[in-house]
């Protein structure tokens, strides 16, 4: 099997996706100066505190104050005593600043989940400094290793600290664990020093950034290449690679940017089929999956899939087929929480049994941690999985504006990858001009949110990309077509994208906008004749701007 990652960094985000034979398996976004708030620790005040719920209600500086579970087995409070130093106590009251981490971001309506169970997560190790608790992976099932390696961690540990053994720790040595587990304890320390002078809402301590949690976490063996696609990117991807023996340098490929990695490798249409609630299957079936506040819905069709034998037959195999793309499928939207899988009806018990011990075999393939409850009479099978990371959906679609909110529409975000993409195949052809058809309002929040500026300063300096909007175009439609004669037919509304230092230095000592800011405005220069008359409706030779 081929197992190969696709890195690419574009509109501000990083993207990393990884394929198996070139089906994509799993993929995860993150943007660029966005916190991805799970792992971030946080100097909260607590709010409020309740009884009824066992919880308490923190504020970190977030929309929404954070949800605080106390009930057993919550951890003694990381908080302060008279002279400003750290110190843990088994109590709490309204008031009080303590160190709290994320454990589940802000999702909907709800505020985000925190502990006080503070970690620090490494390769081979966690460092627990507040819990002293000694764990082990489960998928270390070897009793022999299973009792060194919690031997050689025990006597690394601190009073009152514990670590948990994570699986890739199966390889190491006590040298390893020893130095990984120094590490730790030094970053520990750091935090301590920074919560000293924080504020309220202060972040003390957030997770490293994508592509180090990838190569820290997520490269299994066998990856036989990791493909880049941004030149910072793959500087950053090659020192990484260098710290692991098993992947090296020589594994990394740099794919130029006028390249479109993903249109090439053709991860462009897997990554936007995420957002479709029907899952074709190889067989000829289909998935329909729903989400909802509560849990993830998932529905089992025969679709064109006829069979050979027994209408039983056809069934067992539809949903056998169905087991495969479904571990699939929640692992590449990164599902979490509760799934009800809806299978299509069996009468044999057989069946139902084969099902449900393929569902936990597939789902024991992925590197969160998942539960399956038994198939229930009606041929309904549910599972738990652990969230890692945000909902990849929140970054290809946003709530529609048009139906109150209740639907939803390609965020913007994705709209400026997509439209990047096909402006990339326009000027492989050698067009110097484009003319960008759109709506209204995605010209707008196109410029307003600078998408494209590194592309206009870089790759695309020496073209020129006009810009049309149309108040009639629903806001996910554009079109783009190039142009080579030098005479352009464009209405008054055009804009030309252009990058400038945009106008000079504000007479009242405003500041010049910074180098690689996308401007639409009129320079103050020779260019400036030509404005007046750039955009009417008549016929305009390129050359002449």
């Amino acid at each position: 099997m081929k197992k190969e990652w696709f890195f690419d960094r574009f509109c501000g985000s990083q993207i990393a996706v990884y394929t198996e034979d070139g089906i994509v398996t799993e993929a995860m976004i993150e943007q660029e100066n966005a916190d991805d708030l799970t792992g971030t620790i946080y100097k909260g005040r607590v709010c409020n505190l309740v009884p009824g719920m066992q919880a308490a209600f923190v504020s970190c500086g977030l929309e929404r104050n954070c949800y605080l579970p106390l009930g057993e087995g919550a951890a003694r409070f990381t908080s302060y005593d008279g002279e400003g130093n750290l110190v843990s106590t088994p109590d709490l009251k309204e008031g009080d600043e303590i160190l709290v981490q994320i454990v589940k971001p802000p999702r909907g309506t709800k505020g985000a989940k925190v502990t006080c169970d503070l970690s620090f997560v490494g390769k081979t190790l966690i460092y627990l400094p507040r819990t002293g608790f000694l764990g082990i992976s489960r998928k270390i099932t070897d009793p022999a290793q299973r009792e060194r390696l919690l031997k050689e961690t025990d006597k690394l540990r601190e009073e009152g600290a514990g670590f948990i053994v994570r699986t890739a720790a199966a390889t190491a040595d006590k040298r390893h664990l020893r130095i990984e587990s120094e590490y730790l304890k030094r970053v520990w320390r750091s935090v301590c020093q920074t919560a000293q002078t924080a504020q309220v809402g202060d972040a003390v301590y957030r997770e490293f950034d994508l592509p180090f949690r990838v190569m820290r976490d997520s490269l299994g063996d066998g990856v036989t290449r990791l493909y880049v696609g941004d030149r910072e990117l793959y500087d950053k991807i090659v020192m990484l690679a260098r710290l692991r023996p098993d992947i090296g340098e020589r594994r990394v490929v740099y794919c130029p940017e006028e390249e479109n990695t993903f249109r090439k490798y053709g991860l462009t249409p897997q990554l936007r089929a995420l957002c479709s609630r029907s899952v074709p299957m190889e067989n000829g079936g289909y998935l329909v999956i729903d989400r909802t506040e509560a849990m993830t819905v998932i529905d089992v069709n025969t679709g064109k899939f006829t069979g050979e034998d027994s209408l039983e037959e056809t069934v067992f195999e539809t949903n056998l087929v169905a087991v495969k793309e479904i571990a699939r499928q929640v692992r590449l939207r990164n599902i979490g929480g509760l799934v009800a899988v809806d299978f299509i009806d069996m009468t044999e018990e057989t069946h139902r049994t084969a099902i449900d011990a393929a569902l936990t075999e597939a789902l024991a393939a992925d590197r969160a941690k998942c539960r399956v409850m038994p198939m229930s009479d009606m041929c309904v099978s549910m599972f738990t999985r652990k969230r890692t990371g945000g909902d990849i959906l929140d970054f290809f679609l946003s709530p529609c504006p048009h139906c109150t909110r209740q639907g939803f529409v390609y965020s913007d975000r994705f709209l400026a990858i997509t439209l990047r993409g096909d402006l990339l195949e326009l000027f492989a052809d050698d067009y110097e001009a484009a003319v960008v058809d759109l709506s209204r309002d995605f010209m707008r929040r196109l410029l307003a949110g600078r998408y494209l500026s590194e592309e206009v300063h870089g790759i695309w300096k020496d073209k020129r990309i006009y810009l049309v909007p149309h108040e009639d175009w629903h806001e996910e439609k554009f079109a783009v077509r190039g142009d080579n004669s030098g005479v352009l037919n464009l209405p008054d509304e055009a804009k030309l994208m252009y990058l400038k230092f945009c106008c000079p230095k504000r007479r009242g000592g405003g500041k010049k906008p910074r180098r690689g800011v996308l401007c639409t405005c009129v320079m103050r220069s020779a260019f400036s004749i030509f404005s007046r008359n750039l955009l009417q409706r008549r016929a305009i030779r390129v050359r002449d701007l």
